[in-house]
This record gives C-alpha cells, sequence and structure tokens, in this order.
C-alpha cells in the first residue's frame, strides 16, 4: 500500500508545489453571483473542480462551510471528494478535529478509514488535547495510507499564547509538537504523511523545522499576506517540503473557468519559483 507521503509526494512532481482550498463562504458564493444555499454551494464547488482539480497537487475542502447547510451540505461534500478522487487529486479535508478516546477513533473512522464516504487522502487536527490524542488517529491513517496535518504555529493572534508557552523542559508547545510528529516520521522514503500546519504569515519563528520528514502546510497565502518570498522567512531549510496553501486569491478569480485556472497558473508558478522546483 502506498503511503500518504508518497502519494504527496508524487503528487507535488507531477502538478506542482499548491494546495488550493474550497472555502465556500457566503461572501465568496455572494461575489459569484450564486444563492446562499446548497444549489449556490453545489454550483460553485462543481465549478471549481471543473476548472482546475485536475491540475493542482492538493485541495483542502473547509468542512464548516459545508456542514452550515446541514445533512445536504455534507453530501455536498461527499461528491466533491468524490469527484476529485476521480480526477486523481489528493483531499485535505479541513477539520481541525481534536479529542480524546473513543471520539477521536470515531473521528478518525469518519475521514481515514476508505469505507466511510467522507473519506480524504488527509485531515488537519488540533494537538490541544496533547499530541499522544490523536493516537487514533495516526494509526488510522497508517493503516490505510491516509495521511494528517497537525496544528502547530498559526497566524491568528490568539494563536500565540499557546504555541509559543515554554515548558518544564524550556521547549516551546509548538516545538514539543513539531518533535513528537517528526518521531512519526522517522525513516519514511520520500516523505512522511504526517505533516504540520505552520501559517504563511508567521514571520521568523524561532522553531526547529529543518529535520522535520514530512510535509509543511503554509495557509494563509495571497490575499490573506503570504507570500511566495516570505515563505523562506518562515521556514528557513525546511523550504523544500513546503506546500503553500492559497483561497481566496485563486477562488476570487472566478466564477469563470478561464479566470480560475490563469489564477492558477500564476499563483503556481510563483510557488515554484520560489521553492525552487522545475516546470
Amino acid at each position: 500500500m502506498e503511503t500518504f507521503g508518497a502519494r504527496l509526494h508524487r503528487a507535488v512532481a507531477e502538478r506542482g508545489p499548491l494546495c488550493v482550498g474550497i472555502d465556500p463562504h457566503p461572501g465568496l458564493l455572494t461575489a459569484w453571483g450564486l444563492s446562499d444555499d446548497v444549489t449556490g454551494l453545489e454550483r460553485f464547488c462543481r465549478t471549481v473542480v471543473e476548472a482546475i482539480g485536475d491540475r493542482v497537487a492538493v485541495m483542502k475542502p473547509q468542512s464548516a462551510f459545508f456542514e452550515r447547510f446541514g445533512a445536504r451540505g455534507v453530501g455536498v461534500l461527499e461528491s466533491t471528494i468524490r469527484q476529485l478522487r476521480d480526477l486523481g487529486t489528493l483531499t485535505l479535508l479541513d477539520v481541525k478535529r481534536g479529542d480524546i478516546g473513543s471520539t477521536v477513533a470515531a473521528y478518525a473512522s469518519a475521514y481515514l478509514d476508505p469505507s466511510s464516504p467522507l473519506y480524504v487522502d488527509a485531515v488537519t487536527a488540533s494537538p490541544y488535547l496533547g499530541v499522544g490524542s490523536l493516537a487514533p488517529m495516526f494509526s488510522t491513517a497508517t493503516a490505510h495510507g491516509g495521511g494528517v496535518f497537525v496544528l502547530a504555529l498559526t497566524s491568528n493572534p490568539e494563536g500565540a499564547s499557546v504555541q509559543r508557552a515554554v515548558g518544564a523542559d524550556g521547549r516551546t508547545v509548538a516545538q514539543t509538537v513539531i518533535d513528537e510528529i517528526s518521531q512519526l516520521n522517522r525513516d519514511a522514503e520520500p516523505l512522511g504523511s504526517f505533516g504540520l500546519v505552520v501559517g504563511a504569515t508567521v514571520g521568523e519563528t524561532g522553531h526547529d523545522l529543518e529535520s522535520f520528514n514530512g510535509p509543511l502546510l503554509a495557509p494563509g497565502m495571497g490575499a490573506q499576506g503570504g507570500t511566495p518570498a516570505g515563505l523562506r522567512t518562515v521556514f528557513g531549510a525546511a523550504l523544500p517540503s513546503v506546500l503553500p496553501s492559497y483561497s481566496r486569491e485563486v477562488l476570487g478569480a472566478g466564477p469563470d473557468p478561464e479566470r480560475l485556472r490563469a489564477a492558477t497558473e500564476r499563483v503556481l508558478a510563483d510557488c515554484r519559483a520560489a521553492l525552487g522546483v522545475a516546470d
């Protein structure tokens, strides 16, 4: 069975280092001339997937924007996941789940078990009940060739008070998360399946990411202020493992498919140049 890390490594080599979020928030649906309901949601997602789904290594639906419409919205999410899978596109579901015991095991089954209608290649997760609390996610991902991206250094101003707090051993909470996830990727080839989420706008972090043998998701690119050139400041020597993630910068070009494709090609070219990846 091929690991998520191996699939991601190949997808980036074939399609380039880019993740595009699918974030159908009310303002974006309105800007596209769509109704803020399940019909508008479905049209939005179908347009995005048909326009750029086969051009991007990873697409990242934000679960909350589907869940707000209840069961029918989740049905659209299931359909979107199936469409992306048919295109050979890796799907990273942005759910940021975190819990303990049987509950986190249930989350793992919902998203990382192939028998689930919400099965995806990888999910985002919150480690702030302790990294060890996510063990059922890690084990389920390993069993089925999936991945987990764990929050480490986020760009929201509230995050620093927790993530940069210093523990008894002198490490910050974020560095502890980095070190523990790094252990899960030890000896993985060509890339570990367990990643970190590090905001593209956090600046110089003072944290050690150089030896982390896994993918580094960098959300906040484009409209949120992150730039390809700024990635070097954030990630330093770990830059080759970075997966830049754009949402509004690309989605704001819609609903015209050609404009969506042009925006995707533009940011992808910028990311290739910044990360030193050949076209």
